[in-house]
């Protein structure tokens, strides 16, 4: 009987182990390749982000220092999902882009950025820099708009996996977005409470909290 036992306990230690081997060999392949990532970036990515993630104009966004999270989320909304006749983001470069993308590729690429350093940007119009800071620290409450730092965080870093980081980016590019996210389905129908926060903001309000969140770090 003891012996019996002690070749139970025997087999179940190989079999608990084989599976904690199994699992980590599965949690090495999954972890982010950042070579692989950088070669996406180089081949794929660099002629409108850059190589390094830091876009040259606010045509494009600034990928360098993005959580890794949200940018694997933003290229998955970019692809036409089951059921969904378009992708919750509409842009037809990027959705050509994604698809072409397998979900290791996404996070290999999504951490390589992640991993670059971000270039400061700067806000252009002094004018309107107290109107946007205003919007960003204390939101507009007749609006019922709230503040954005509630979210994105008092130096624009965002929180990772939730909310993307803001500091530094194209004035241009956040403005875009802004409208896109206005329009809802069709455009950017990947946030419902962005959609309703935007929708809150007029033209001018826009613009001077997408130039302070430029100059924003």
């Amino acid at each position: 009987m003891n012996r019996l036992c002690k070749s139970l306990m025997v087999l179940q230690f190989a079999a608990g182990l084989v599976g904690f081997v199994a699992q980590a060999d599965a949690a090495d392949a999954a972890k982010p390749d950042l070579d692989r990532g950088k070669a996406i970036a180089t081949q794929v990515c660099a002629a409108c982000h850059g190589a390094d993630g830091n876009s040259a104009t606010g045509n494009f966004p600034k990928l360098a220092g993005q959580h890794p999270e949200y940018l694997v989320k933003q290229l998955h909304d970019f692809k036409v999902q089951p059921g969904a006749k378009k992708p919750a983001r509409v842009n037809s470069v990027m959705v050509g882009f994604a698809s072409a993308l397998k979900d290791q590729d996404m996070q290999n690429v999504a951490a390589y950025f992640a991993s670059q350093t971000p270039k400061p940007g700067v806000a252009r119009d002094a004018a309107t820099v107290p109107l946007g800071q205003k919007i960003y620290r204390g939101g507009i409450a007749e609006k019922a708009v709230p503040a954005c730092a509630a979210c994105h965080g008092p130096t624009g870093q965002g929180l990772p996996v939730q909310y993307p980081r803001l500091s530094g980016q194209w004035a241009d590019y956040t403005v875009a977005q802004l409208n896109a996210f206005q329009q809802g389905a069709g455009a950017r129908n990947n946030s419902e409470p962005m959609h309703q926060i935007a929708s809150r903001l007029s033209n001018g309000e826009i613009k001077a909290v997408a130039d302070y969140i430029a100059g924003l770090h």
